[in-house]
């Protein structure tokens, strides 16, 4: 499991492009045939991904995290965004086609992975942070993530957002998750932007074709600066940055957050017309 240390809002407008990336984007995940993990030493956030093909994967604990088993002190959010895989948990198996979910709580200490056709392998997305107390594992497909629709196709925002964990949904600790599809013709995201100081949040980017990119705005409202994010590639976003995107074509990202408020709508609007 690698580490990523995140800048503060000091020393973020000093930082190179290389710098940048190095501090705000998580790249080199969906190996076939292997789990890959990064924490990232904001909030704790743990991101990562799992793509079996002919035998399942096993989460194993990792040393920096001093524990017997990932989940012992740990919550997770998965969302397959690949062909139909199954997780499974202390013994019970959970089939997850594409864009469907599973929330694993704390205390669960077998958890695996599975492809059913190892030509077309799932593609598990994990999200974790720290988790206080257990809550019960919830498999939420797209009929239950509620959808809400915003923008509209002249000013080139429509989508669709669906909510996975959350407050009204799957419970959680800290984790709320869910995932955004941008019809086609439109390419902003989370635009006007905003803040939450109380939490932080991470984007994976997918369904973007190969050559293809999204240009990702974060930063204060007053100094922003952006990054070209690729396929199946995730964003940092500290509670001080907006975090909004344009794309050269429509694409699809997995919205994640974790802090101390769980509340959807806790967000400090920000004007376009106010960012420089």
């Amino acid at each position: 499991m690698r580490l990523i240390q995140v800048a503060d809002a000091a020393r973020y407008p000093r930082l190179t492009t290389e710098e940048l990336r190095s501090a705000f984007l998580v790249d080199g995940l969906f190996n076939h045939g292997q789990i890959d993990l990064a924490y990232i030493d904001l909030d704790r956030t743990i991101v990562g991904s799992a793509v079996p093909l002919g035998q399942p994967l096993t989460l194993e604990t990792d040393p920096d995290l001093r524990a017997g088993y990932f989940t012992e002190r740990r919550e997770i959010g998965v969302l397959n965004i690949g062909g139909f895989g199954t997780v499974h948990v202390n013994g019970e198996s959970f089939p997850l086609n594409t864009r469907e979910a599973l929330y694993i709580g704390r205390g669960n200490d077998q958890v695996s992975f599975s492809s059913q056709d190892a030509a077309q392998p799932a593609e598990f997305y994990l999200l974790s942070y720290p988790a206080h107390t257990a809550y019960p594992l919830a498999k939420i497909d797209a009929a239950q993530a509620g959808a809400t629709v915003l923008g509209a196709p002249e000013t080139a925002n429509h989508r669709t957002i669906r909510r996975l964990i959350h407050l009204e949904g799957a419970r959680s600790c800290q984790l709320v998750m869910g995932f955004t599809e941008l019809t086609t013709g439109s390419v902003w995201n989370t635009m006007p932007p905003h803040t939450h100081m109380r939490r932080s949040e991470v984007y994976l980017y997918f369904n973007l074709p190969a050559n293809e990119r999204v240009v990702h705005l974060m930063g204060p409202a007053h100094e922003t600066r952006h990054l070209l994010v690729a396929n199946k590639q995730v964003v940092i976003s500290p509670g001080w940055s907006i975090h909004a995107g344009v794309g050269t074509a429509s694409y699809s990202f997995c919205w994640g957050m974790g802090g101390e408020n769980q509340v959807y709508s806790d967000m400090d609007p920000l004007a376009i017309a106010d960012l420089l």
